[in-house]
C-alpha cells in the first residue's frame, strides 16, 4: 500500500458536520431541556406545596 506524502495530505479535504453529528447534538439539547423542564415543575409544586402523596 502506497504512503501519501506530506503534501498529498495536505490537499485532502472532506469531514465537516455529519447529520448523525447534528442528530446528536439536536438530542442532547433537547434532553439538556427536559431535565430543567422537570426540575423546574418540581421546585414550583414544592413552592406551592402542591406535591402528590406518594
Amino acid at each position: 500500500m502506497k504512503e501519501l506524502t506530506k503534501e498529498e495530505l495536505k490537499q485532502i479535504s472532506g469531514g465537516g458536520i455529519s447529520a448523525t453529528l447534528v442528530n446528536a447534538f439536536i438530542r442532547g439539547v433537547n434532553t439538556f431541556l427536559d431535565v430543567g423542564r422537570s426540575f423546574g415543575s418540581a421546585i414550583r409544586r414544592m413552592i406551592e406545596k402542591n406535591v402528590c402523596p406518594i
